[in-house]
């Protein structure tokens, strides 16, 4: 065979190859077709996906919000069921002292001789059948010394009108129709019972106005009889000063501001502070050095001195102790008359939590007497 024989024969076999590779790359070809989107269309897939999106997301957080609304719920209730079971152990408290305070009272009116306090059942100091059931035991009360014809009920605008009469406030802060009922028959009565229509009750017998000026000094503790009487003053003339306070507090008729409110928080604090004050007026065991200082500020208010009452108020609280300022020791060597800061005169007297009350509420009427009844000289003025 010759070289063209063989050229023509390999090149026959380039062709034959050539073409059936052709032929098979063209039925791929028509068998696969590439698919195409229209922008629109994409556009509408692209919307879809964010709109399930944030669908999604809604969901989620309103989810998140119903959970927390619920916790929230759920810790409203615990705090009212705290403040409900706080307000319960507080009321149960409040009813265990008044029901003690109430036994401590009758055990000394049984102790003193006086006669029982009516007992006041739940609910009946808020109008309806309790004040008039009230104004009845109170009446039954009051009547023991009386001639009964004050038994009855008494109309409000009449009652209203005999206590203006009398020169009583006509209606006190807080004051219902049967406390008004029986603060009148207390005041019209007098007597031995008028003690009890002071703002705090006392066994001792009121003195009159004009009779309670106190002596200078007070009586040795041998005469009996003038340090009895004495305690009647000094316990008539500061139920005087605080009947005079709480009736100008009902005249102010602010007990809705702020002010307000802090004048009878002030006077009501006072009254129950002296109350222990009153309880050794009673018995007669206030101690000598107090008593002293006490007649000294209650003599200087009633001649209209403040200031010199104030004085005797400050001497009797703080007295002339001397007051350590700066240092008291330098190394091993002592101050200079060191032994004069401790121990030093009527240190006791502030140290005693109930006497540091009715000390303050004694300064407290002094306060309230500049104003009720003021000096004629303007330099007797506290500041």
């Amino acid at each position: 065979m010759d070289f063209a024989s063989l050229m023509s024969q390999e090149i026959s076999k380039a062709k034959g190859g050539s073409g059936s590779g052709s032929g098979s790359g063209s039925s791929t070809g028509g068998g696969e077709q590439k698919k195409y989107i229209s922008r629109r269309e994409a556009e509408e897939a692209r919307r879809a996906a964010y709109l399930a999106e944030q669908k999604r997301l809604e969901e989620e957080r309103a989810a998140k919000a119903a959970a927390k609304r619920r916790r929230e719920e759920e810790a409203a209730q615990e705090a009212r069921a705290r403040e409900e079971k706080r307000r319960r152990l507080a009321e149960e408290a409040r009813l265990r002292r008044e029901a003690k305070e109430a036994e401590e009272e009758r055990a000394r009116r049984r102790r003193l001789g006086l006669p029982e306090v009516p007992l006041v059942k739940q609910g009946e100091e808020e109008g309806g059948e309790g004040d008039k059931k009230k104004a009845e035991e109170g009446g039954d009360e009051d009547d023991l010394d009386g001639d009964g014809e004050d038994a009855g009920d008494i109309a409000e605008e009449e009652l209203v009108k005999k206590l203006r009469e009398l020169g009583e406030p006509a209606i006190l802060f807080g004051e219902n129709h049967a406390a008004r009922l029986m603060r009148y028959r207390k005041v019209s009565r007098g007597g031995a019972l008028a003690a009890a229509a002071g703002p705090i009750a006392t066994t001792l017998v009121p003195v009159e106005e004009k009779d309670m000026k106190v002596p200078d000094k007070v009586p040795p503790a041998s005469d009996k009889k003038a340090r009895r009487f004495l305690y009647r003053q000094l316990a008539s003339y500061f139920n005087m000063v605080l009947r005079e306070w709480e009736a100008a507090l009902a005249r102010e008729n602010n007990a809705d501001t702020f002010a307000g409110q802090a004048a009878r928080n002030a006077m009501t604090s006072s009254k129950d502070s002296m109350r222990p004050l009153f309880r050794k007026f009673e018995q007669g065991n206030l101690d000598e050095s107090i008593l002293e200082a006490i007649v000294e500020i209650v003599k200087a208010a009633q001649e209209r001195r403040y200031v010199d009452a104030n004085d005797g108020y400050l001497r009797l609280s703080i007295g002339k102790a001397a007051w350590p300022i700066g240092v008291t020791m330098v190394g091993i060597h002592e101050r200079s008359a060191r032994e004069k800061l401790h121990g030093g005169e009527r240190g006791h007297i502030m140290g005693s939590e109930v006497t540091r009350k009715y000390l303050q509420s004694i300064k407290r009427c002094l306060t309230f007497a500049q104003v009720r009844w003021p000096p004629e000289d303007i330099r007797q003025l506290m500041g």
